[in-house]
């Protein structure tokens, strides 16, 4: 399904889904804040108006009893009114203090208290003063109510006060784990994403890289956005081109050389023929002329059959049989096979290393360590010494080859490894190499997925070669 889509419009959905879970996470968190300020608002309002009642129950408390005394000393049935009016008004609060939390237990003391003065309100008049001071003495009771009242409200406040940091608290906390997840989730999808971008990137520049160390038998398929795998089809036709290319350029090859080597041949035994004297007797100019034909001839072939081998390297460096080999078993072999060289310069060769199984293939990885250890002997100086280093690291094997030679010229280290390239600086005392002995380390390396390097080194060269592989204990 969302092979579909091409990498930017996945791109672009991915950075909605963030933007999403992050515009969700900041939405909640506004509405959160929003309901915190109005129940702040709400529980301030509600604090005040539980004030207001106690205080204004306190005030009406003093008017009914200036009013029923009143009421008591001038028998004033308009003041009687009037305490009546003021004693509903004063149920009405105790009402709505009893639904804001006042405890029943006191608006029942307020009422009976209340109905006691109501009940002193009338009598015969010779009884007028002492029910005056009864009804001082009830409102003087219910001062003590109010004050009761006043201290259970300011509790009841303060409840609500901390009830509403508990609130807020806990929101605050719930909303700070929100916005933490939906960060950590928002990070997350966001790694993810990279990740599962990249892998198709990376597969991209594996088959890329894959191209341009000659490993075309891999078929280049790219999983992934649309448009990413368009383009590993681009490169799986790019492969198939190249391949096509290198059978044509090897069929030229193997073509040009054979067509080449009959009339070198012919025109070979021709110059043998001729310094034999078939065709009569040469004279001394005639002589020497001929020896050049020879020589040159000689040349030629050896250069065809160079070009045959590289060429032929260039093919069996794509077909690795691999096996466990001791590799320093196969080190000290190729050195053992070429003693008569190093021993003809008086040259002294020494192995460093521990056993190493490794599963490669023994005979392009021996022709490297023989070409490497061939090229060390051509350049180092009589009585010298060449050391050849075996070292493992983790899934990695690397063996450098010292030698005490005359070194690589600075010009000649970017083109040392191209085919029949031969460095300025050439032995002298002994007949010019052809330039493709380290070209095909190089393909056998590269067959290897390893690679081969020349390190700075003074004196001599020194030549490193590394390719990966998992240990055999």
């Amino acid at each position: 399904m969302l092979q579909r889509f091409s990498f930017r419009q996945l791109l672009v959905i991915a950075f909605l889904l963030i933007a999403a879970l992050l515009g969700a996470a900041s939405l909640r968190a506004l509405f959160t804040l929003e309901e915190l300020t109005l129940q702040s608002r709400d529980g301030a309002s509600r604090s005040l108006e539980l004030s207001r009642w106690a205080q204004s129950l306190s005030e009406r408390s003093v008017s009914l009893e200036r009013t029923s005394r009143q009421s008591v000393v001038l028998d004033d049935r308009v003041l009687r009114a009037r305490f009546a009016d003021e004693a509903r008004e004063a149920i009405t609060l105790l009402a709505s203090l009893t639904a804001e939390g006042m405890p029943r237990r006191s608006e029942q003391q307020w009422r009976t208290h209340l109905q006691t003065v109501d009940g002193l309100l009338t009598g015969p008049p010779n009884t007028a003063l002492d029910r005056e001071r009864q009804l001082a003495q009830v409102f003087r009771e219910l001062e003590i109510v109010n004050s009761a009242i006043a201290v259970q409200v300011q509790q009841t406040i303060q409840q609500r006060n901390k009830s509403l940091e508990t609130r807020l608290e806990d929101s605050r906390r719930h909303l700070a784990q929100q916005v933490t997840w939906a960060i950590a989730l928002a990070v997350a999808m966001a790694l993810a994403f990279g990740i599962w971008f990249t892998v198709p990137l990376r597969r991209l520049e594996h088959a890329i890289v894959g191209l341009g160390e000659n490993r075309l038998d891999q078929v280049i398929a790219i999983r992934g956005p649309a448009d990413l795998a368009l383009v590993g089809q681009r490169l799986n036709w790019l492969r198939l081109r190249l391949v096509e290319l290198d059978a044509d350029k090897s069929r030229f090859l193997r073509h040009i050389s054979h067509e080449l080597k009959t009339p070198l041949a012919s025109l070979r035994e021709g110059v043998s023929l001729l310094e034999d004297g078939v065709a009569g007797e040469l004279n001394q100019d005639q002589r020497e002329i001929a020896q050049i034909l020879r020589h040159n001839t000689g040349v030629l072939q050896a250069q065809i059959e160079d070009l045959l081998r590289f060429n032929t390297a260039a093919f069996e460096a794509r077909q690795l049989h691999r096996k466990t080999t001791d590799l320093l078993e196969l080190v000290e072999s190729q050195v053992d096979a070429q003693r008569l060289q190093w021993r003809a310069r008086d040259l002294s060769v020494t192995i460093v290393g521990k056993r190493l199984l490794v599963e490669v293939d023994p005979e392009k990885i021996g022709t490297v360590v023989a070409n490497l250890l061939s090229n060390a002997i051509r350049y180092s100086p009589l009585k010298g010494l060449i050391r050849l280093e075996l070292s493992s690291l983790p899934g990695l094997v690397r063996i450098d080859i010292h030698d005490q030679g005359i070194g690589v010229a600075a010009a000649d280290r970017e083109r040392i490894f191209e085919p029949f390239y031969r460095g300025e600086r050439q032995p002298a005392d002994l007949v010019r190499g052809s330039g493709i002995g380290l070209s095909i380390v190089h393909e056998y390396m590269a067959a290897h997925g390893g690679h081969i390097e020349l390190l700075p080194d003074q004196p001599g060269a020194h030549f490193r070669i590394e390719f990966p592989h998992v240990f055999k204990s």
